[in-house]
């Protein structure tokens, strides 16, 4: 099959790229907005973007035309705070991805805990090992998505996923996220040592022909 994107319906589009585009991490994102209620979201348009200054960048589309409330949430108060998502806390998660109205907390819906902050004002979800405290960079919008690039100014890390000093994948039992209703866990790990290449860029050889 070959295509041109553009000429498909827009929920085709979604459909095929989150299908094909796989697997994706989950930034679980937890937010606060101007009134105090606290909010929290997945998004698998995620990524890191730099690791000094550590910068994260999560994209989050509108629904029905309308920003969600992590984009309020986000340009209302220039902080926020990506959550990684384990296996354990799955099933919260899919609970806190519904579509509820603004002056409902998903952290009491999911049943997730909440856990201070040291330098944002969101909270942290204690439920998760992994939770980078992000103050906003910049904003971009993106046809019907804001991507946020934000700082990541403080980075907790439970000490029983780590080893040696680096968080080991065995041990956080990451999900990600694949098309349609679909997951993957991440414990079918191999390992390739990158190759080591000697000698000046330009004296490489080229392809013989």
């Amino acid at each position: 099959m070959i295509l041109d994107p553009s000429s498909v319906p827009e929920r085709q589009a979604y459909r095929l790229m989150i299908s094909a585009f796989i697997p994706r991490p989950i930034a679980f994102v937890s937010t606060v907005s101007r009134s105090g209620i606290d909010n929290c979201a997945p998004f698998s348009y995620s990524m890191g973007v730099s690791s000094h200054p550590m910068v994260l960048g999560v994209s989050v589309g509108d629904r029905d035309t309308h920003p969600k409330d992590t984009t309020r949430n986000v340009l209302d108060t220039r902080e926020f705070v990506v959550n990684l998502v384990t296996e354990s806390i799955a099933e919260k998660m899919n609970i806190a991805s519904g579509d509820y109205a603004p002056d409902v907390s998903e952290f009491d819906e999911a049943g997730l805990a909440r856990a201070p902050s040291e330098v944002v004002r969101p909270a942290r979800i204690a439920n998760s090992p992994v939770n980078f405290e992000c103050r906003l960079v910049r904003a971009v919008r993106v046809a019907d998505n804001t991507v946020f690039f934000g700082e990541a100014v403080r980075l907790h890390v439970d000490d029983r996923v780590l080893t040696n000093g680096i968080v080991d994948a065995r041990k956080l039992h990451a999900i990600g996220r694949l098309g349609g209703p679909q997951y993957c866990r991440t414990q079918d790990v191999f390992e390739m040592v990158r190759p080591r290449v000697t000698g000046p860029k330009s004296a490489r050889p080229t392809d013989a022909r």
